[in-house]
């Protein structure tokens, strides 16, 4: 079909897409009322696909559409009228350009607000037979067809879909895409589904190839801010099982933070957390703000409500005491474990229980007497007491590769390390897989759920499956101690106003590299707004973390770390104190107190000029808890450990990690415990309230 009659049918597929003419007049009644406000309209164009036609599908493309769409309504102030979402096989590229043309080219003005996703494949192919250069592209569900025995591809190229961004005529374009181009020739197990398919070898549509041509004809083009789910042509942008659906790494990890977010915060400023939450998944994937000399601060969103939340009403039902909750701010591996009775607080101040939850949606009632004013949609909720079980357990997928004897023994074997370990389908979240190396598949080893082979978990060749799972034994206390403190992030909710600083120490001043602060009582006025993102520290490099309590009230502090996902770590100041008429000394183990208004930096002692980063390289995330009550139960199970001679300052390695998560975890229950009673808990969960901890978690490499 002629580029001409096609665009002269757009009305036909529209009605196809199901906007009518009517709604059409509609939206443009609204458009026109919306000028005559100050503020501009909003705009969205939202893509996710599924199923393809030939290619395997995929499983978080259409969630990554509601995670972004409920995001822009809730947060970002738009009209679910003003939002057109393509999903599955109304996503044809010929569709998608249309509607692209008709919803955006023909509605947006100057200053309007636009935001363009798509989450699918991409891939790479030759823009015509001459040349060797191979273009990315966006591949719809009508990905390709066969035309008297010649391969056409439908495909949406990466150019085109930039020059339509860049001829809207307003600055205020941001476009997501949770894609990549480069598909590997072989994959690791892994828990996670790639979107990037294999070049295909076939011609370019002619249709799409004359509309390139002809947007570059175009004289005038405004710039747009384009997100990119990966920063290297080879990483592959991957999407994960969480809890109940599967989604995209990088859409969930970006909406999830901007639910929490302050309207100053900039978008590279926001792009390091994103980072460090893919880093947890176990992704390298890294996010890539193309055009980098142009920063996106909410200014170019506007944010709608100036606070942050973990989610919004959706519903109300008839009783008026029960609420639809969509839970899109609740960092991913916190919703996995969120307990019933769990708490949330209204804009109004209204405490709303968590009665049931799937997914992202969850049922709450209202706390106490009836309101005189109900509930509305659309008003945000925050966190107010975390719920957590006692009995959390390391989930470990098999991966699909494995034989069934071979996958029968594994499950044997981690069977007997309940309840430590459970064993998971595929329709569940898994934490790590069990599989075999690629390059020799007689070798069994560990590998995050990222497809990233966890650093000494591989065995010998030939080596049986029973004693590949009892080699692996010793390493997985370590793993799930750290998934439990994971748990306990809670930057976005928490109401302690704490501020901390990963610092190179130098001869001259400092060098902070990672920052970290409570997004609740965040000053936006002095909000850094440099950019941070997951650093690589040298070896031999010396490091110090710089701890800001600016409350009213004394803080404790505990850090503890995983290296190289192998040894769980932590900090533990002591001092030699020697008994009386004896002349043996032992060591003191000492609480880490922050006084209110006051910063300290560790290690504390004047002599000692940060931590010594030794070789050879490795990976690590430190997770700093602070607490308005005393880590007393966390001491008294360190006292069990090792203790250097040394360094009286020292991070070292953890002998019963697992006790030790599990005391933390006991110490913040205990410091809530007038929440606790006024939860009415059993005593299989940690009940925990966000006016008393604060956790922050730092990944970085050593290289």
């Amino acid at each position: 079909m002629k580029r001409r009659t096609f665009l002269q049918q757009i009305g036909s597929i529209l009605a196809v897409l199901g906007v009518t003419e009517a709604e059409l007049l509609t939206l443009s009644d609204r458009y026109s009322q919306a000028l005559a406000q100050p503020t501009p309209r909003k705009l969205a164009l939202l893509i996710g696909i599924n199923q393809y036609r030939k290619s395997p599908s995929l499983s978080g493309c259409l969630t990554d559409v509601e995670l972004q769409k409920e995001l822009l309504i809730h947060r970002f102030g738009f009209l679910p009228a003003n939002i057109l979402t393509l999903t599955d096989e109304q996503a044809s590229r010929e569709f998608i350009e249309a509607a692209f043309l008709d919803h955006l080219g023909k509605q947006v003005k100057s200053d309007d607000v636009v935001v363009f996703h798509f989450s699918g494949y991409g891939t790479r192919i030759k823009s015509n037979e001459s040349e060797e250069t191979l273009q990315n592209a966006l591949v719809p569900t009508n990905e390709n067809l066969e035309i008297q025995d010649e391969k056409i591809a439908t495909y949406l190229l990466e150019e085109t879909l930039l020059l339509l961004l860049r001829s809207l005529p307003t600055e205020r374009v941001t476009a997501v895409l949770d894609t990549s181009y480069d598909a590997p020739s072989t994959i690791q197990p892994t828990g996670l589904r790639i979107r990037a398919r294999q070049e295909l070898a076939a011609k370019l549509a002619t249709a799409e190839l004359e509309f390139l041509q002809q947007l570059k004809t175009k004289a005038s083009l405004s710039t747009a801010v384009i997100l990119s789910a990966t920063s290297d042509p080879k990483q592959v942008a991957k999407e994960g099982l969480f809890s109940g659906f599967s989604a995209g790494l990088f859409t969930y990890a970006l909406t999830q933070y901007l639910w929490e977010t302050t309207p100053a915060t900039t978008l590279q400023f926001s792009l390091s957390h994103v980072d460090s939450a893919m880093y947890k998944w176990g992704s390298k994937q890294q996010p890539n703000l193309v055009n980098d000399k142009k920063l996106l601060t909410s200014e170019n969103l506007l944010l709608d409500q100036n606070m942050g939340a973990e989610g919004a009403i959706t519903a109300t039902e008839e009783d008026t005491k029960t609420v639809q909750l969509w839970l899109g701010g609740l960092p991913p591996q916190v919703l996995e474990n969120y307990g019933v009775n769990s708490r949330f607080t209204s804009v109004n101040g209204e405490q709303l229980i968590l009665r049931s939850r799937t997914g992202l949606t969850a049922k709450a009632q209202i706390s106490g007497v009836e309101l005189a004013t109900p509930l509305q949609v659309g008003q945000l909720v925050q966190e107010a007491v975390r719920v957590l079980p006692r009995n959390i357990s390391l989930n470990v997928a098999l991966d699909s590769g494995l034989e069934r004897i071979e996958r029968v023994d594994a499950t044997s074997a981690f069977a007997a390390m309940a309840p430590m370990v459970s064993v998971v389908t595929g329709e569940q979240p898994p934490d790590y897989v069990f599989g075999k190396l690629a390059q020799t598949p007689s070798r069994y080893a560990l590998f995050a759920a990222g497809g990233q082979l966890i650093a000494n978990s591989a065995g010998e060749v030939g080596e049986a499956v029973k004693v590949a799972v009892t080699r692996l034994a010793a390493k997985l206390p370590h793993l799930l101690a750290a998934k439990l403190w994971r748990l306990t992030e809670n930057e976005g909710s928490c109401r302690l106003p704490i501020k901390v600083s990963l610092e190179i120490v130098n001869n001259i001043s400092p060098k902070v590299i990672l920052q970290r602060e409570t997004l609740r009582t965040i000053d936006t006025k002095t909000l850094n707004k440099k950019s941070l993102s997951t650093q690589v520290i040298p070896i031999g490099s010396r490091i110090q973390y710089r701890i800001q309590n600016k409350g009213d009230r004394s803080v404790y502090l505990i850090l503890l770390g995983l290296k190289n996902y192998r040894t769980a770590t932590t900090f533990y100041p002591w001092q030699t104190s020697e008994e009386p008429n004896t002349s043996e000394t032992k060591p003191l183990l000492q609480e880490v107190v922050i006084p209110a208004g006051e910063t300290i930096t560790l290690p504390q002692h004047a002599a000692t000029s940060g931590w010594t980063i030794s070789g050879p390289a490795y990976e690590c995330e430190h997770q700093l808890i602070l607490s308005i009550a005393p880590f007393s139960t966390t001491l008294k199970a360190l006292e069990t450990a090792k203790y250097p001679t040394g360094d009286q300052q020292p991070i070292g390695a953890l002998v019963n990690p697992w006790e030790i998560a599990q005391a933390v975890l006991q110490d913040l229950h205990n410091a809530s415990i007038t929440t606790v009673q006024m939860n009415g808990v059993a005593n299989d969960f940690y009940v925990l309230s966000v006016n008393h901890w604060a956790s922050f978690n730092f990944s970085f490499q050593v290289n």
